[in-house]
């Protein structure tokens, strides 16, 4: 016997493995409900702060841009986490890439955010409007 099978202290494995997930982990099912409600997040706050670009004064229009690229290079970087966590590397790379034109980024958020989604129901957890509870995903 190894020593890892005689100890009474480790943890017991578990057979489960989680669906659309590369790896079948637990623990990036838990990555991707977070990259998801940090995109849901980049989302909302683009959409917010493109109408806003509309409305306010010339002024205040550069500082709100230079604001607009930040959370774009968010949903950049989120972007390339989830999809690495669902389909692999090569694309995550190709998306993240997407990403960083413009209109195009919002249709590669909207449609990895709602792969993640179905990904996450499938899992039985509960997403809502900006994503998964995080007090859901921390019992996982």
């Amino acid at each position: 016997m190894s020593d890892m099978e005689d100890n009474p202290f480790r943890a017991p494995e578990s057979d489960l493995r989680v669906e659309g997930v590369l790896s079948g982990s637990r623990e990036d099912l838990r990555s991707v409900a977070k990259y998801q409600r940090g995109i849901m997040i980049c989302i909302l706050i683009y959409l917010v702060a493109g109408i806003l670009r509309l409305m306010v004064p010339r002024e205040v229009q550069l500082p709100l841009l230079l604001g607009i690229v930040m959370i774009g290079l968010t949903g950049t970087a989120l972007v390339f986490l989830l999809a690495q966590k669902i389909h692999g590397i090569g694309p995550a790379i190709l998306l993240a890439i997407l990403t960083l034109v413009p209109c195009v980024n919002l249709i590669v958020l909207f449609t990895l955010s709602s792969k993640a989604t179905n990904i996450l129901k499938a899992n039985g957890i509960k997403v809502g409007f900006l994503g998964a509870n995080p007090a859901d995903i921390s019992s996982l």
